[in-house]
């Protein structure tokens, strides 16, 4: 068993094409496997609705949370490369998904590069992303905007639905 050493990772998870569960539990495994992410926890799963090009199917959104020993560089380029193993393809912004796994919080950092914004950009203005993330870590404090998780969602303007629903996702750990 790992021990509880290792930096403090927040993510989203969202995929709307083919089998969405079984791609967020494919996900979820893979991430704990390749990143080393343990005490992981994972919120109720959420169907939601896209946004930016609306003509596509609802998306089912998870947050989880957890420790790794990687750096975020590393962290992010194998989240990518998980995203390839399940068979994301590449596509326009904001259009359909057979997975998407995104970083939100890493620890304290905050880290601004081409492929990489941390904390992730936008993610105090969606509801798709903050309803799950309270669930899990709901005093976790973004560090640019000093406020807790829960804080955020209280003040997100955004009013996209985001419906739990029976299903649910089961870690390595339990």
């Amino acid at each position: 068993m790992l021990n509880q050493e290792g930096t403090f990772v927040l993510l989203s998870l969202g995929a709307n094409l083919g089998d969405r569960l079984a791609a967020l539990q494919s996900a979820v495994e893979l991430l704990q496997i390749e990143t080393q992410l343990h005490e992981t926890v994972c919120s109720p799963v959420y169907e939601t609705e896209p946004i930016g090009y609306k003509n596509q199917p609802p998306f089912l959104n998870i947050a989880v949370r957890g420790r790794t020993p990687l750096s975020a560089i590393a962290f992010h380029a194998e989240s990518k490369r998980i995203e390839q193993e399940i068979g994301r393809k590449s596509r326009e912004r904001w259009h359909e998904r057979e997975i998407d796994i995104d970083i939100l919080l890493f620890g304290n950092e905050i880290i601004s590069l081409y492929k990489l914004q941390l904390p992730h950009p936008r993610m105090e203005e969606r509801r798709f992303v903050l309803v799950p993330s309270a669930d899990i870590a709901p005093d976790a404090i973004h560090p640019v905007l000093r406020k807790p998780i829960h804080v955020l969602l209280e003040e997100c303007i955004d009013t996209a639905e985001v419906i739990k629903t029976e299903l649910s996702i089961k870690t390595l750990n339990n």
